[in-house]
């Protein structure tokens, strides 16, 4: 019996855990679920009792993590990134597998040849973005190269979004299906890419005012913003001489501008405690905000139109209206920063009710010579969340980071070392069975470019 642990057990792990309930009668599996809070999966794992197992697990309780590891032949870990590194360590101490669907840091990086050394997989960055980002572009660029073409320029973008049912009373057209802080968090720094061979910056004070519009077929405009650094895909993709890369995150026409609204207010700062009560009240920090008034008893909302330089009426005006900014609700925590405090706002406002659905929206843009011949390309994936628990975000980080665990098991992956899902060895499985057992796949278009 081959013995698969999964640390952590939160919101994206749901379709994770069925795919290995599901295949572990066949494959002789015997799964452990080690949780914080385990309780919440005794439901889940009631039915399969011969094969599953839920357990208690402080990630701070080291002894615990080297116990549990050296008991499993895989390790799978859903916890939050900064703790890979531990349980990479304790891995390639004890010769056990390990994946998971966050990025490889510079840490796990350097654990590489000993990881080769003790015959372990680290298979990282195998969930949705990292994950089925790179597996549906190489296999674009592989094609692309196969054909005697030289890409001239990639654009990717990727969103965690809500499905077109769930977004009729939501200006925003958004909710989490994810870390709500690192949504508050994202682009935070400088985004870095290129164009026609150029160096492109975007300091974040100007990123959500600097979007493209995309279009994907049947489910309409997209708009999408630069991820923070574009550059480093080059070496991975093989892409090292192209001339234009960027990658970004896709939102609905309007979140970009109202999100650049919160920005210009300072509510997304992480960096100042503000030392505020926890009741006061939203509008009262949103006040301390702007300048003295000049006119007497003009409403907040006015004021912040005036100084945001947007219409009171204005769709910005409506989403921080929408959100109670200029209301008398408590921020509901104490001494905090401002991103927090919008976070936790943003929580109560942005929540997943039992019946919406959300949708994964990703779309690769391609350009590239064949024959003297310029073309474009797209490759386009939309997958809808079936309810609030086994969402698109769940289905497309914990089904390929499944297809791959149940790979390594059988010995079908055989790399050793830090591993990406760059090769067509590695990916091409995990897209096959994606799309012929679950119906996610690509739509692919592709045509030569036609001058004037």
């Amino acid at each position: 019996m081959s013995r698969i642990l999964l640390l952590g057990a939160g919101r994206s792990a749901s379709s994770l855990i069925q795919y290995l309930l599901r295949h572990a009668p066949a494959e002789g599996w015997f799964l452990t679920v080690a949780d914080v809070q385990p309780a919440h999966l005794a439901p889940v794992l009631a039915a399969h009792s011969d094969y599953a197992r839920a357990v208690p697990f402080d990630v701070h309780d080291e002894a615990r993590l080297e116990e549990l590891v050296a008991q499993a032949d895989v390790v799978v870990s859903m916890l939050p990134a900064l703790f890979h590194a531990t349980v990479a360590r304790a891995c390639v101490r004890h010769g056990r597998h390990l994946a998971t669907a966050s990025y490889v840091s510079e840490e796990i990086r350097t654990l590489d040849a000993e990881a080769q050394a003790a015959g372990v997989t680290l298979l990282m960055e195998s969930g949705l973005d990292p994950g089925l980002d790179h597996m549906s572009a190489m296999r674009v660029i592989a094609d692309i190269r196969r054909r005697g073409g030289r890409v001239t320029s990639f654009k990717s973008y990727c969103g965690g979004l809500l499905a077109p049912d769930s977004e009729q009373d939501n200006p925003w057209r958004y909710k989490f299906t994810w870390n709500p802080r690192n949504v508050v968090l994202a682009g935070q720094g400088t985004a870095k890419f290129l164009e026609n061979g150029c160096l492109r910056f975007i300091p974040y004070q100007q990123l959500f005012a600097r979007t493209e519009t995309l279009v994907v077929p049947g489910f309409g405009e997209f708009e999408g913003y630069a991820n923070r650094d574009s550059l480093s895909y080059r070496a991975p993709y093989g892409l090292e001489e192209i001339p234009t890369i960027l990658r970004g995150t896709l939102r609905r026409p309007g979140y970009c501008a109202g999100w650049h609204a919160l920005v210009r207010l300072g509510l997304t700062d992480d960096a100042v405690q503000l030392n505020n009560p926890i009741g006061l009240p939203w509008a009262e920090l949103v006040e301390a905000y702007l300048p003295q008034p000049t006119t007497p008893g003009q409403p907040l909302a006015r004021r912040v139109a005036e100084h945001l330089h947007l219409a009171p009426d204005s769709p910005e005006m409506q989403r921080l209206s929408w959100l109670g900014l200029f209301g008398e609700t408590p921020v509901g925590l104490a001494n905090a920063t401002p991103a927090q405090l919008l976070e936790r706002r943003l929580t109560e406002k942005w929540v997943l009710q039992p019946h919406d659905h959300d949708m994964i929206v990703m779309q690769h843009q391609f350009e590239y010579e064949l024959a003297g011949q310029p073309h474009a390309a797209t490759s386009s994936l939309v997958v809808l969340g079936d309810d609030a628990v086994h969402t698109a975000m769940a289905k497309t980080v914990g089904l390929p980071l499944g297809i791959s665990v149940r790979r390594l098991l059988r010995g079908e992956l055989t790399r050793r070392g830090v591993v990406i899902p760059t090769l067509p060895e590695v990916y091409e499985p995990v897209l096959d069975e994606l799309a012929a057992d679950y119906g996610i796949a690509f739509v692919e278009e592709d045509a030569p470019v036609v001058a004037g």
